[in-house]
């Protein structure tokens, strides 16, 4: 039998780089401009961003609290929010994290909530960051 010592010498770690792109609507956003103005676009994506940050910020405390009843009413909350904002990606993650609560798979939800942090984050830097370049 192998010591431990000679156990750890062929182990390897391995690190996962979650760089994970997401994709938005454009046509959304052009269309917030067009309808509110640069004024009150910028004003209804300030408030969705607020809104969908405490949007998971309540799905990770559901999930905490173990009150999986009450994840798929905000997710879907959260989905229309980034959907009016032209957040596809962000959008349909919110949903998988919905079906994974509502079918009570626990590592998937785990996943997909973490997964949704990751993609929320990058959402609104791409929303800015596509407003300030083409708009």
């Amino acid at each position: 039998m192998a010591g431990p010592s000679e156990q750890r010498a062929g182990a390897e770690l391995s690190v996962l780089r979650h760089d994970e792109g997401v994709r938005l609507d454009p046509d959304r956003l052009i269309a917030l401009y067009a309808g509110l103005g640069e004024a009150g676009a910028e004003r209804v994506i300030c408030r969705a961003t607020e809104e969908l940050a405490v949007r998971i910020a309540d799905m990770r405390n559901f999930v905490a609290s173990g009150d999986l009843a009450a994840l798929p009413r905000a997710g879907e909350l959260l989905a229309k929010i980034a959907t009016q904002v032209g957040m596809a990606t962000l959008s349909r993650v919110a949903g998988d994290v919905c079906t994974c609560a509502r079918s009570r798979d626990m590592a998937g939800l785990a996943a997909t909530l973490a997964r949704l942090e990751r993609i929320g984050d990058r959402s609104v830097t791409a929303v800015w960051d596509l407003q300030d370049i083409t708009i």
